[in-house]
This record gives structure tokens, C-alpha cells and sequence, in this order.
């Protein structure tokens, strides 16, 4: 049974292994419900200010941080509540689970030669533009997706959870959710989105860190090197246009020992990436590779956050004991 102190911990931990274990919720997933209700926030103050962005990102984030705080504080006293509400907490938000599978259902498709298979599955990990893309460019998106969202879906909210709990686990994964809603680049989003897009920056710049330094320790999970990967994570990681996607995907290309970046093709737009990474382009045996590294990152991950968690209930603990003196 725990106690107060180390209900967010032994919560972290539990919500970790029931995502590993079932993955996310099929039907009525509680993400989903958020970005529903964000959208309709969205068409009630849209304009294509940064001022009116800023206003929806405030009040879309802010709110399920109030309620994570609200419900922390009404469950101070309660620790197995405590521990209940920051397991519920922990699942909704991650995705490793669900991460891997589909890399590994690219996988399938591409040892198979089901070009149209794979190509129809690559909207399940990012939008890019299948319609052209063979099986390295078909691998290579899915392996760059793989690498970021490890740290989008799975360092992150465990971290700002180990940080605020329920409130860092919520927030964290309400800005990660406008960011991927309005904050990329687009005529209606151009300005409107800035602020959601720089709070995920924000949010992100340590976990994503946290994130290449950790794929660096369990590269030979990958069949790598952690010198290798430490090379080319130190020359590559700042070459990328995004200053955290860039901090996972060299990280991960040291670890499996190919090339990423290029030419990426979304619907309307292209972008050309400077590659990061030395040696051939991915194929479908990289796949399951990077989903066995990003499931090592995220066993890790949780270890420390848990740990941290800890050591600011206990903190909190002496600082309370400390004020009744």
C-alpha cells in the first residue's frame, strides 16, 4: 500500500505497465475527447492572430492543468486515491505501446512488398504524403516518427509527470495535442498556432534530450554502439529545423546505424532536412530494431521518473515537517 509520498511514483510505474500491456483505450479515449472539445474551442475564438492563439492555448491547457491540481490536492490525504488517479493519469497519456506496434506493422507490410499496405498504414505515425514513397522512404518515415514520439508519447509525460503529477502528465499532454492540431505550418495556422507550437518546444526541450541520451545508453538494443551513437548524437542532433526532434531521430539513427532526413513531401507543402546519421537508408528490419530501442528508452525512462517523483515527495514531506517545527 503506499503512502502519500510515493503514490505518484508507484502511479508513474503502474500506468507505464498497463500502457505496455494493453496499450490505449479503443473506444471513448480520453485524448481523443480533449482534442474534440479543443476544436470546438478552436472555431469559437479562432483568428488569425497570435493574441487570439495565445487565449485558446491558455485556456486549453490550463484546464486540464487545474483539474490535475484540483484532483491532487483532493487526494493528498488519500493515498491509494492518489495512487489510483495518477495510474489513470499515466495510461491516458502514453503511447509506447501503441508506438511500437505500428512500427512493427510497417515492418510486416514492408518485408511483404505490400507497398500500398504500408504506404495506407504511415498516416497512423505522421503526415507525410505516402503516395510516392518506396520502402527505404516508407521505412525512414516510420523510423524518424518512432524516434520523436518516443520522446513525445513516452520521456515527456513521464517526466513532467516525475515533475508536477497528474497536473504535469495532463498539461504536457494537452500542449503535445495543440501542437499537433495548430501548431504546425499552414496559411490558417501561420500565426494562431505560434503559441501552442512554442509551448511544446518548451516542454519538450528536456525530455527530448533526456530522450538522446538515454537511446545513446540502450544502443545495442539496436545492434549499436553507444560511442557511435554518442558521435554522431553530438554532430547531428542540432542540424535538424526542430530544436528537439532533431535531439531523438540522430540519437536514433546512431543506434541503428543508418541515414535519416532528406526530402519530405506532406500534403501541399515540402521540406528538405539535412540527413543525420551515417550509413544506408532504413529498410524493414530497422523497424523493429528502433521499436525494441524505443521500448527500452521508455523502461528506463519510467525507472527515473519514478525516482524523481520520490525525491520531490519527499522533499515535500521534510519541507512539511520542517514548517511545523
Amino acid at each position: 500500500m503506499p503512502h502519500r509520498w510515493t503514490a505518484d511514483a508507484a502511479g508513474l510505474i503502474a500506468g507505464y505497465l498497463l500502457d505496455a500491456a494493453i496499450g490505449d483505450p479503443r473506444r471513448f479515449h480520453p485524448v481523443a475527447g480533449f482534442g474534440t472539445a479543443a476544436a470546438a474551442l478552436e472555431r469559437r475564438v479562432y483568428r488569425p492572430r497570435r493574441l487570439a492563439g495565445a487565449a485558446f492555448t491558455t485556456v486549453a491547457v490550463g484546464t486540464p492543468v487545474l483539474a490535475g491540481l484540483a484532483a491532487a490536492r483532493a487526494t493528498r490525504r488519500w493515498p491509494i486515491a492518489r495512487f489510483a488517479l495518477t495510474t489513470a493519469a499515466t495510461w491516458t497519456v502514453l503511447g509506447g505501446r501503441t508506438l511500437r506496434k505500428e512500427s512493427r506493422v510497417m515492418a510486416r507490410h514492408l518485408e511483404a512488398g505490400d507497398l500500398p499496405a504500408a504506404r495506407g498504414r504511415l498516416n497512423h505515425l505522421c503526415g507525410r504524403d505516402p503516395s510516392a514513397l518506396d520502402e527505404p522512404e516508407l521505412a525512414r518515415a516510420t523510423v524518424e516518427s518512432v524516434a520523436e514520439n518516443t520522446s513525445d508519447a513516452v520521456v515527456a509525460p513521464l517526466f513532467w509527470g516525475a515533475v508536477l503529477g497528474p497536473a504535469g502528465l495532463l498539461g504536457y499532454r494537452a500542449a503535445n495535442t495543440l501542437d499537433a492540431m495548430v501548431g504546425h505550418r499552414s496559411a490558417r495556422y501561420e500565426r494562431f498556432g505560434t503559441a501552442s507550437a512554442r509551448l511544446d518546444d518548451l516542454l519538450n526541450l528536456v525530455p527530448s534530450r533526456l530522450t538522446g541520451l538515454l537511446t545513446v545508453a540502450v544502443a545495442p538494443i539496436g545492434r549499436g554502439s553507444p560511442r557511435e551513437t554518442l558521435r554522431v548524437w553530438r554532430r547531428d542532433r542540432n542540424d535538424h529545423p526542430s530544436p528537439n526532434s532533431g535531439q531523438c531521430e540522430a540519437a536514433m539513427a546512431g543506434a541503428l546505424g543508418v541515414r535519416l532526413g532528406g526530402r519530405n513531401v506532406y500534403f501541399g507543402r515540402s521540406e528538405t532536412r539535412p540527413l543525420l546519421g551515417d550509413g544506408p537508408r532504413p529498410v524493414a528490419v530497422h523497424l523493429r530494431r528502433a521499436a525494441r530501442v524505443s521500448g527500452a528508452v521508455g523502461a528506463v525512462s519510467v525507472l527515473l521518473a519514478a525516482g524523481g517523483a520520490l525525491v520531490r515527495g519527499g522533499i515535500g514531506v521534510a519541507l512539511r515537517r520542517r514548517g511545523r517545527c
